[in-house]
């Protein structure tokens, strides 16, 4: 059985910050002071994992679909709860696909892939958050 087990670390930098490092040796800092904004805060990361998840499997599907994709972006927001510890429980997806003669069937299945077959993000959050998603196609060279 192949071992699974991923670490990443996250080293106090002084006062609210931190030096995040990835399982493959990338640094971010992340900022925990709400009035600093210096870096990003945990939480915007989380909602950056989210989008960034499902923008790489369907930019991905969408290629290998052979669809004439000149840009491409997603656009992510949540709510959380009020009360601590103020988990998300939404968050709404939004795809935006610029190209020539883009099949918005072809996008439909590249979002479903995502959401139901390989975003490992998603599924990590689906069960406190819900995830709805939408998209649109707008015609570019």
């Amino acid at each position: 059985m192949p071992d699974n087990d991923v670490k990443a670390t996250v080293r106090w930098a002084g006062e609210e910050m931190f030096v995040a490092t990835s399982p493959s040796g990338h640094s971010i800092t992340v900022d925990t002071k709400a009035e600093n904004k210096t870096a990003p805060s945990p939480v915007e990361l989380l909602m950056i994992a989210v989008a960034g998840c499902t923008a790489a499997d369907v930019i991905s599907v969408l290629l290998k679909k052979r669809q004439r994709v000149s840009n491409y972006k997603v656009e992510i927001s949540g709510d959380r709860m009020d009360d601590h510890p103020r988990y998300f429980t939404k968050f709404r997806v939004h795809h935006i696909v610029y190209g020539t003669d883009v099949s918005a069937q072809a996008v439909e299945r590249s979002i479903e892939l995502s959401e139901t077959k390989y975003c490992s993000v998603a599924a990590t959050v689906r069960p406190t958050a819900e995830i709805t998603t939408t998209f649109e196609i707008v015609e570019s060279s």
